[in-house]
């Protein structure tokens, strides 16, 4: 017989196996916003609206370099970049443009966006 002053075990091995399990879950389940890693001064816009959070951010400096993700890629890195990320999950491509960029590389970073295969490219702009 056992004594009544005995304490019984908890067995806490299902408790932590299921925080584990839900650790894994909202790991996966993450999705991370990628920033260009630079900050452009945007032109104003009356028609600006909210754009999708799950997108590749590009941005174009006053310098005319391209960034993403702290990187410069270059006109030449935006095709392979977007035809990398849009291979299972087509996103849309958002440019953060600086008033000072020329419209030369705009128009060059939007081709090899659409050569890449982004079916959806916008522009970055403030809210007026």
């Amino acid at each position: 017989m056992q004594d009544s002053d005995e304490l019984e075990e908890i067995n806490i091995s299902p408790l932590i196996d299921m925080v584990f399990i839900l650790l894994i879950f909202f790991i996966v389940t993450t999705v991370f916003v990628e920033e260009p890693g630079i900050d452009v001064t945007r032109p104003r816009a009356a028609s600006a609206e909210q754009l999708d959070k799950n997108s590749i951010l590009i941005a174009i400096t006053a310098d005319n370099e391209v960034i993403n993700g702290g990187a410069n890629i270059g006109v030449s890195g935006v095709r392979p970049m977007v035809k990398r990320l849009t291979r299972q999950d087509p996103m849309p491509v958002i440019l953060q443009v600086d008033q000072g960029a020329l419209a030369e590389t705009v128009a060059k970073v939007l081709d090899a966006a659409q050569l890449g295969g982004a079916q959806r490219i916008d522009i970055a702009t403030d809210r007026s």
